[in-house]
């Protein structure tokens, strides 16, 4: 009965230990669309997080997808209930949709995160009419276009 006893109890330690939470690492978001992106322009979005977790996280790496992208990060251990962060910067040489990624490794539980990068480069004149298209479509600029229309 004793061993029984003792077995339960060593069983549930170790079952009770397994499950202990360690850091936690809780990324507001973990994809990021730049929409579209002039081209030589290097674009960069910074990636939010929280320690949910019970230990101290410390991120190890940070490693990206390809060239392009260059992520940065704090060696600073982040707390339990405190916030960090990681900036991935993208240059946007060449023309085209891009999907990059970069993946986080640290101690925190589930060891790897892969954060998202994407959108589309365009050239600079194809950039300069995205820019100007949203200034027609300003109220004032509606209500040119119903007067325009209703004078004929």
């Amino acid at each position: 009965m004793k061993k029984t006893f003792s077995l339960f109890v060593a069983l549930f330690m170790l079952v009770a230990v397994s499950y202990a939470q360690k850091g936690v690492l809780k990324f507001t978001k973990e994809t990021h669309d730049f929409g579209k992106v002039e081209q030589g322009k290097p674009v960069t979005h910074v990636f939010e997080f929280k320690n949910t977790g019970t230990d101290p996280v410390v991120i190890n790496d940070a490693q990206a997808s390809c060239g392009c992208t260059k992520p940065s990060f704090s060696r600073e251990p982040i707390m339990p209930g405190k916030t960090g962060s990681i900036s991935a910067t993208y240059n946007a040489a060449a023309a085209g949709p891009f999907n990059k990624s970069v993946t986080v490794t640290s101690n925190a539980e589930a060891g790897q995160a892969v954060l998202y990068l994407k959108g589309e480069v365009v050239s600079a004149a194809a950039a300069a009419e995205t820019a100007a298209a949203p200034a027609a479509t300003t109220p004032a600029a509606k209500d040119k276009k119903k007067s325009t229309k209703t004078s004929r």
